[in-house]
């Protein structure tokens, strides 16, 4: 069983020496001593969790916490703050920016791995994101849904669902499929953070299926891009004598041989700006139903549920 992996970050080497020697006995360690190292190493491979010292030569402790909770991927990322100082305010602005727990340097070795481990336990217990794209899934969409309805609050659901994806995934294997789901999150992640608001949500209810939840006035713009990258990388999940050709031959769901091409991505869009919801379910009836519709036609689409009350 592979172990699980934690980003140390501290200025000073001899206390990185000593968090790596304290932990690499029970887990993957790695190190970074800067605020950008450490935004960079996270953004590449995700760890488990995050040891952040409160004071870098580049940034404080709190400014990467807030970073983290406004990241989709990395905002359930347990992190475990630690510091040489004693102050309240400290702790408390380090808790307000989102670290999980504090600890004062100089630490004890086995209360510093019980902490880890507690935190890590109570991260598996709550996390409600997908595996493969680290996106929040049914339960926190749902939630989400929840509270744009009971504020009564102007928003716009997209349903995405990748097209031609279980002939992929029977064609090239698993692995090719977890490719494009994590290319899409990736896309998703990008499109919003470039044309969407801080606001905006991005969850995975599984399987190719996506959602994201922004303003009625962004939907259309987040649709477009969303469908122009989506179809500029999607060559790429095919191997490169499939991508001259430019489809693959595999058996269909009526169990025929068929071409398929690319794939492309679907997307259902409703809101509540020509109609009133009052629970999550129409919500993702209407939009799932929008999205059958749009899956009729080849390519990447966007459609708009139309219809008022």
């Amino acid at each position: 069983m592979s172990k699980l992996k934690i980003l140390v970050v501290d200025d000073n080497p001899d206390i990185l020496d000593l968090l790596e020697a304290t932990l690499s006995t029970e887990f993957e360690v790695e190190t970074a001593s800067t605020g950008n190292e450490a935004l960079e190493k996270l953004k590449q491979s995700p760890p488990n969790l995050l040891v952040l010292d409160y004071m870098l030569p580049d940034m404080e402790g709190p400014q990467i916490c807030k970073f983290l909770r406004k990241n989709p991927l990395l905002i359930n990322l347990p992190v475990l703050m630690l510091t040489g100082k004693g102050e309240v305010e400290d702790k408390v602005e380090g808790l307000e920016a989102g670290a999980d727990d504090y600890m004062l340097k100089p630490f004890l070795p086995q209360e510093l791995i019980a902490r880890i481990h507690m935190l890590i336990r109570r991260s598996s217990t709550n996390l409600d994101a997908n595996p493969l794209s680290r996106l929040p899934g049914n339960v926190t969409i749902n939630k989400e849904l929840e509270e744009k309805i009971n504020k009564n609050e102007k928003f716009a659901l997209l349903y995405l669902d990748i097209d031609n994806f279980k002939a992929l995934n029977d064609y090239y294997g698993f692995e090719k499929g977890d490719s494009a789901i994590k290319e899409t999150a990736r896309i998703l992640i990008d499109v919003i953070q470039k044309k969407g608001e801080t606001t905006d949500f991005i969850g995975h209810i599984g399987g190719d299926d996506f959602v994201v939840i922004t303003s009625p006035e962004k939907a259309e713009q987040i649709a477009k891009e969303i469908t122009e990258a989506f179809d500029k990388m999607a060559p790429n999940l095919f191997e490169e004598k499939d991508r001259i050709k430019g489809y693959i031959e595999t058996k269909s769901r009526d169990n025929q041989i068929r071409r398929f091409s690319f794939p492309s991505i679907s997307i259902g869009i409703t809101s509540n700006d020509r109609r009133d919801f009052h629970h999550t379910a129409q919500v993702t009836s209407v939009a799932a139903e929008t999205k059958g519709l749009a899956k009729k036609f080849n390519g990447s689409k966007y459609i708009f549920d139309q219809r008022k009350d």
